[in-house]
């Protein structure tokens, strides 16, 4: 989970303010010593923790501040707000050009996740109605251009290449052309990266900005490297005039830095972030979530977003006169995962919501091979099984769990739960508004 151990130190020097009644000038100086101390150890930028730490103060020796009955929530609201400010205070859109196509030139170095994000990028925008057109530049790093159309075919988005023989800024202009002429919407040019800046890139670079004129130049950076993240966009910024940053690998125990820096330093806003491996993994990037997530304090906006994108309406109505009819099967229970599955995984989901904080999620993993294991033994039974369990003995429980890689004794708890989910299906069905308050008592066996 991003910024863990931020949020942990954050919350350690937090509590110094909640054992006071009543804060005085000293008792704020050494919170704001802790809270720096959390800072520089998840990698921001020196600088960046010097201004962010006298703007703090400044607003946390202050009258409202000193002078209140919850002084500690007083400070936890200012840092969330210096924070949310830090990271860009509200989300920056990609700009769509008034005249078709619009060109997004992907930069960075290598080993960023620029090629993949060039395809998840393209992939959001195809989900919201667009007709977008991969382009590949990298004729450079050895299957450079077979990766790229490794994600355009998962993703059936195509992909412009003319080999690895071709220079950069003919491919990057022949794209262009046919874009335009096929009637493609937006056009993502992925481009070569190394392992470190240098003149030649960045003449290379600059050659297919002043041919294609993209409308966005966006600079891909690893979450991970940190402190260095700073120099890098700084660098690509100086010589590119880049317009926003995609934050990748966020997905993992990663200090954070990167993002409390970036913007800080640049000026230039970040404005995706990459979540995990799977070419769906990418968001628009929230400043003010960012910040409450950091403070553990939750992300319910991007939690609704995530049920609202895998939410099916059809499935839902079917669902509801299933459980009104009393005809509700193991198909549907397996169903009711898939919805769930399509939201990512359960521990991005758990860490959306306010009050559960990184450190409590280390030790309260969610078992994401049970869930395997539950579509694994409801797929090989028979249509006839999934419709009437009941009719499951023991024979029957052997071949399932034989044909699913499980136990017998795994067969009999899914069957259990089933007949539970049922039974409080049963009484849901026959349930009145006015007994409708009882379901918060009900536990779901899931």
């Amino acid at each position: 989970m991003p910024f863990q151990s931020l949020s942990d130190k954050l919350t350690n020097a937090f509590k110094k303010f909640r054992n006071k009644g009543k804060l005085t000038e000293a008792d704020v100086k050494a919170g704001m010593r802790e809270i720096k101390l959390a800072l520089l150890e998840a990698d921001v930028n020196f600088k960046v923790v010097r201004e962010f730490i006298n703007t703090v103060s400044e607003r946390a020796v202050g009258s409202d501040v000193l002078e209140s009955l919850v002084p500690a929530q007083q400070i936890v609201k200012i840092v969330n707000e210096e924070l949310t400010n830090l990271m860009g205070g509200t989300q920056s859109k990609l700009t769509i050009a008034s005249k078709p196509p619009t060109v997004v030139m992907m930069v960075g170095l290598q080993g960023a996740g620029k090629t993949t994000h060039a395809g998840k990028l393209a992939g959001l925008y195809k989900k919201q109605g667009k007709h977008p057109l991969l382009v590949a530049c990298d004729v450079y790093r050895p299957a450079a251009i077979k990766q790229l159309q490794i994600v355009g075919e998962a993703l059936d988005i195509p992909v412009f290449a003319l080999g690895d023989k071709e220079s950069p800024v003919k491919i990057a202009k022949e794209g262009l052309k046919y874009a335009e002429s096929k009637g493609y919407d937006m056009v993502f040019v992925d481009t070569a990266g190394r392992l470190h800046i240098d003149e030649e890139l960045m003449n290379e670079l600059k050659s297919i900005k002043a041919e294609v004129n993209p409308t966005e130049i966006l600079l891909t950076i690893d979450a991970m490297i940190g402190q260095d993240a700073v120099n890098v966009a700084s660098t690509f910024d100086e010589l590119l005039d880049i317009t926003g940053v995609i934050l990748t690998k966020l997905d993992g125990d990663t200090r954070g830095g990167a993002a409390l820096s970036v913007r800080h330093v640049t000026g230039k806003p970040i404005k995706f972030v990459g979540t995990g491996e799977k070419l769906d993994t990418i968001e628009p990037f929230y400043p003010d979530r960012m910040a409450s997530r950091i403070l553990g304090m939750g992300d319910v906006l991007s939690l609704i977003e995530k049920a609202e994108q895998a939410y099916d309406e059809k499935k839902a109505a079917e669902l509801e006169e299933k459980i009104r009819k009393q005809t509700f099967t193991l198909d549907d229970y397996l169903d009711q995962f898939a919805q769930i599955k399509k939201m990512g995984s359960m521990e991005q989901i758990m860490g959306m919501i306010p009050g559960i904080k990184p450190s409590q999620m280390q030790d309260a993993k969610i078992d994401e091979k049970l869930m395997a294991r539950t579509e694994a033994i409801i797929k090989s039974m028979t249509k006839q099984e999934r419709e009437k369990p009941e009719i499951i003995n023991a024979n029957r429980k052997k071949r399932i769990a034989a044909g699913s890689g499980t136990t017998v004794e795994d067969v009999n708890k899914l069957l259990r739960q089933f007949e539970q989910i049922r039974k409080m299906m049963k009484q849901l069905s026959g349930m009145n508004p006015k007994k409708m308050g009882k379901l918060g008592k009900m536990k779901i066996p899931f």
